[in-house]
């Protein structure tokens, strides 16, 4: 078991969407790159292959066959007309064709992440169910993988996946999910038989899956190298989120596992380790690790052609009412710079609010263009901000893109209590706990999708916000919860992990 080595630390568009609603909207496609899964403009969540990127949304609270907790995932399909609740899926454990059953408890659609880990043109969905029971063992664990196709996503062609060193208790196998390309399938052949493989954590771990090249009809996932131990020593660093980037101008995807610590001077701090893509898994190499933590986003902010990692702090020792913080690729094989270029609090000037304890600002982002203007955005999520009196109702800001990096010019700030928003701050609505800019229509804007999956006491709701040549807008604003989809509503926690 390898250790990752730890160091110090102007007119709005509106689109009508087959659903009967109107919204949301990415920036026109940058020139293609060697290897499409980098990059805040490539994406890979086109599970019915039209060109349209896609949703999958988990509801890992929902009710299933009378089984509570046992959850789903929502797909919704777009097409030119924008996002679709009509043209859609649910997915969940008693889907015929998946393996095991729906039971209570095992929090399926808790994690979620999508790749072509086929390389056939249709982008496929890996669902998290890290409080699967296996063999008796509570809380072990274990993935599925929808394979996309030209009818999108079934249930009839899943994969099952848990790990295989065996069960182990309070495991949660699947806890995170990420895929890209780190390293070739076929190291004997890196420039061949190119795909997307999957990164999963569970509590201490990180273990790789590939589809080895050659095989025939539904691919057989494999393990890949060896599990990484995150953190200096076992037992020091508890991982929560991940993302891909190309941080250091090589032709691999590079992976940041964010967390907080666990012993130490200063147990439940931020901390986020890089590992470093290579031809093969096993050469895959130990990068810096960053003060800040759980959260984590990548983007090439500074647009020169390098991914950048944004981390957001919302740890022990964090700047009051959480921060966000900026590392640039160094333009080299050398990676991310280790001091932060920029650094975001709500007190920075032209942030709107103020940062008290608890806001949790920074504890989600997603990237993309909610303007037109080819630089990316960041949307960040304080789903502890109290709006007036409402505890934890949550919010949601935006920083606009420059050419060398965010500004605060033009940032602008968003709750349930705005005129045009749907709904009311209401207590525990943790309002953009998960979020994500999304261009369903291919107008060169990013709308934005805002989850709060404590809305009407878990049930959980997703807020669509159209974009514009001034970026998001409230006006134009709509939302659904998993009933619309086809889905039980009660408890679901609806929205509790929507794909980045």
């Amino acid at each position: 078991m390898r250790p990752l080595t730890r160091t110090a630390l102007t007119a709005a568009t509106l689109l009508t969407l087959t659903g009967g609603a109107t919204t949301v909207s990415s920036v026109a496609q940058a020139d293609p790159v060697p290897f499409p899964s980098i990059g805040w403009q490539q994406r890979n969540c086109d599970y019915d292959g039209n060109g349209y990127d896609d949703v999958l949304i988990g509801a890992p609270g929902a009710t299933v066959s009378g089984a509570e907790g046992a959850g789903y995932v929502t797909v919704q399909y777009s097409a030119s007309g924008g996002l679709s609740t009509t043209r859609k899926s649910v997915l969940h454990q008693n889907t015929s064709g998946v393996a095991g059953s729906a039971e209570a408890g095992d929090g399926f659609g808790k994690a979620v992440a999508s790749g072509d880990l086929d390389n056939d043109g249709y982008d496929d969905a890996i669902v998290g169910a890290p409080g699967e029971d296996l063999d008796g063992v509570s809380d072990t664990g274990a993935i599925v993988v929808f394979w996309g196709s030209p009818t999108g996503l079934h249930g009839a062609d899943s994969t099952w996946l848990q790990d295989p060193g065996g069960p182990r208790n309070g495991a949660n196998f699947g806890r995170a999910i990420e895929a890209a390309r780190y390293f070739a399938p076929d190291p004997a052949e890196p420039d061949a038989h190119l795909r997307d493989s999957i990164a999963v954590l569970d509590d201490d771990t990180l273990l790789f899956f590939t589809a080895p090249p050659g095989t025939t009809g539904t691919p057989q996932l494999k393990v890949a190298g060896e599990k990484v131990q995150v953190g200096a020593r076992e037992g020091d660093f508890a991982p929560r989120s991940l993302s891909h980037g190309n941080y250091n101008e090589d032709s691999w995807a590079d992976l940041a596992v964010s967390g907080v610590t666990t012993g130490g001077d200063r147990p439940g701090s931020g901390v986020t380790h890089v590992l470093y893509g290579a031809p093969s898994a096993e050469a895959l190499s130990d990068g810096s690790a960053f003060e800040g933590g759980p959260a984590v986003v990548s983007s090439d902010f500074n647009q020169d052609g390098q991914d950048d990692l944004a981390i957001g702090d919302t740890g022990t020792g964090a700047p009051t009412g959480g921060a966000v913080s900026v590392y640039l690729g160094k333009g080299d094989l050398s990676g991310l710079d280790p001091t932060a270029a920029q650094t975001w609090t709500q007190d920075s000037p032209g942030v709107p609010g103020t940062a008290e304890s608890g806001d949790r600002w920074g504890a989600e982002m997603s990237s993309g263009d909610t303007d037109g203007d080819h630089l990316p955005d960041l949307a960040i999520g304080a789903p502890g901000e109290d709006i007036g009196s409402v505890r934890d109702a949550g919010a949601v800001w935006t920083l606009r893109g420059a050419r060398d990096g965010l500004t605060a010019t033009g940032a602008r700030s968003f709750d349930q209590n705005h005129a045009d928003i749907p709904g009311t701050a209401e207590t525990a609505d943790h309002w953009g706990t998960q979020l994500r800019l999304l261009d369903a229509n291919k107008d060169g804007l990013f709308g934005l999708l805002a989850a709060a999956p404590g809305e009407n006491t878990d049930d959980g709701f997703v807020w669509v916000m159209p974009a514009s040549s001034s970026g998001l807008l409230a006006k134009g604003t709509w939302t659904y919860d998993g009933t619309r989809l086809g889905a039980s509503a009660a408890g679901a926690q609806f929205g509790a992990a929507v794909d980045e």
